[in-house]
């Protein structure tokens, strides 16, 4: 479980930068120039996903029991998950009026999938990850927003054309991650097939 804190720790954290210490990340990256920060930034990022990852797998081996979730929260997980794609599509499909109406689809697709993932999931290392997740989410797009609010951001209005192609790519995402590759990255199956 040190190995999981430690990597959440890290990911997190350095993804936390701008909510807590803007000018000092502004600072920063100036003063190391724009592909030194960026690297540094992957790095940090790259170790403690690894870490996050690794030491999920070795909480896993010795699970620590919370709760158990009705069957039920599996269905309405893989619902929130599928919400959770589309937003995660929205993020990159240019001109869709989702990501026109909210601004920050990728943070609100990984709200709803650290969710979907406490309701149905009740072991300790669950409620870490994706505790710590959804907390992150919470605070990360409140600062957005309010970053938006200062900067007077804009968000160009989407077409019902790039908006249809938006909820394509992540029913087919969702399909192909709940269907085939959950099953190969992580060993469940979450819909026990």
């Amino acid at each position: 479980m040190v190995w999981l804190l430690l990597g959440l720790v890290i990911f997190l954290g350095v993804h936390s930068v701008r909510i807590v210490a803007e000018d000092w990340r502004n600072a920063t990256r100036t003063r190391l120039g724009e592909n030194a920060w960026k690297g540094l930034y992957s790095l940090l990022s790259a170790v403690g996903l690894g870490l996050v990852v690794w030491g999920f797998g070795q909480a896993r081996l010795d699970p620590v029991v919370v709760w158990t979730p009705p069957l039920a929260m599996r269905h309405i997980a893989g619902l929130l998950m599928l919400i959770a794609f589309v937003l995660l599509a929205a993020a990159y499909v240019p001109r869709n009026q989702i990501k026109a109406r909210l601004h920050h689809p990728m943070v609100l697709g990984v709200k709803t999938w650290a969710a979907a993932h406490l309701l149905a999931n009740g072991r300790l290392a669950d409620l870490l990850l994706f505790g710590a997740f959804l907390l992150w989410a919470v605070l990360d797009f409140r600062s957005a927003r309010q970053r938006d609010r200062v900067a007077g951001t804009r968000y160009e209005a989407g077409t019902a054309g790039a908006t249809v192609l938006t909820l394509l790519v992540g029913l087919l995402a969702w399909a192909g991650f709940a269907f085939w590759a959950h099953q190969w990255l992580i060993g469940l199956s979450p819909f026990g097939i």
